[in-house]
């Protein structure tokens, strides 16, 4: 390890400043990076949403102090602004719905900071995402409520190979004690959480300011008009509150989101059980933990971040990723990224673009 030289990137939260310390305690050359993000750094936090404000950089800083390493901000705020933000616009424009953390995981955090670090002569990009790498594959944290492996998933071999996750073994817990045993003011800083280019957490007016009003119809599932919107973007598949439709069904019970069509500006409503689904394609799928499965092959899928697991079945087809449920799952959205496990171990991921 001595010699070794490695770039932590910290956000000026508690695990990050844990993650580079323990790098730096393991004997690695260890430099400290915080990444500005925002075009208007004020503007991305709001309480605990976020993690891109001056505040932030701040603390990162005060931290790197305190472990005693050399410390730099890196301006990647277009960067991130045309693949996160853009993109996040972009999916919701197009009836899907994105996570952007796992996006910038892929485009900013293992690929344009890992291409800048590795030419600058840097081995390795340490976080403090709660994850496991053991033997060159992502396993789960061993606290289930912070796990981050699902947003993980799409990295690949090679960028794996140059990861590393210090808090792998830990829980958030022991990670807190730990920042408070080396006097590392963050200790007790709250998590942060939501979307960080979001800061008052309202996605609908945020979309609509960049897209304006499409107005469109909400009908149910054999046609019938129930109410219309301003903007198919305002809406995901499972979606049950804020749907305004004024006629109540039949029977008395909820209705939920379940289809998006942009190009008619339609929104489908209907009873829960019209959301199950057992069959999921999935495409640009990544494979860390296994040879691409060409036979179908049993393991357990997420289909989102946090949520549950899945008993299933998954192979190619062609460059397809085709996943079938063992049991129905529901709210199943495009556009959300199906994780592969063998227990604890990703074995790889796609991003979802239809369900059956």
């Amino acid at each position: 390890m001595s010699g070794m030289r490695v770039l932590a990137a910290m956000s000026g939260g508690v695990d990050s400043a844990v993650a580079a310390a323990r790098a730096a305690d393991a004997g690695y050359e260890v430099t400290g990076v915080h990444l500005a993000l925002s075009l208007n750094p004020q503007s991305y936090r709001s309480g605990a949403r976020g993690c891109c404000t001056l505040e932030d950089a701040r603390d990162a800083r005060c931290a790197a102090d305190v472990i005693g390493i050399p410390f730099y901000v890196w301006d990647m705020a277009e960067r991130f602004h045309r693949d996160v933000v853009s993109d996040f616009v972009a999916e919701y424009a197009q009836g899907r719905t994105p996570n952007p953390c796992l996006r910038c995981n892929e485009k900013i955090k293992f690929a344009a900071v890992l291409d800048r670090a590795v030419a600058l002569g840097f081995d390795a990009v340490c976080t403090g995402h709660h994850a496991r790498l053991a033997d060159g594959r992502l396993h789960r944290s061993p606290d289930r409520a912070k796990d981050q492996s699902y947003v993980l998933a799409v990295l690949t071999v090679g960028q794996l190979g140059r990861a590393l996750f210090p808090l792998g073994d830990s829980t958030k817990a022991e990670v807190r004690a730990e920042a408070a045993a080396r006097g590392l003011a963050v200790a007790d800083k709250p998590d942060s959480h939501d979307v960080c280019f979001i800061p008052d957490g309202d996605t609908r007016a945020f979309l609509a300011a960049r897209l304006g009003r499409a107005p469109g119809s909400i009908v149910a599932e054999d046609g019938t008009p129930l109410g219309t919107h301003d903007g198919t973007y305002g809406f995901t598949v499972g979606q049950r509150k804020g749907l305004r439709v004024g006629v109540p069904a039949g029977d008395g019970q909820p209705r939920y989101v379940l289809d998006i069509q942009p190009a008619t500006r339609t929104v489908t409503v209907g009873p829960r059980e019209s959301l199950d689904v057992l069959g999921i394609v999935a495409d640009r799928p990544v494979w860390t933990g296994c040879e691409p499965p060409r036979e179908r092959r049993d393991c357990q899928v997420q289909l989102r971040a946090h949520g549950e697991v899945h008993p299933a079945t998954a192979h190619l087809d062609g460059e397809a990723l085709r996943i079938g449920l063992r049991a129905p799952a529901r709210g199943v959205a495009r556009g959300q990224a199906a994780v592969l496990y063998d227990g604890d171990t990703v074995l790889g991921s796609g991003t979802i673009t239809a369900t059956s």
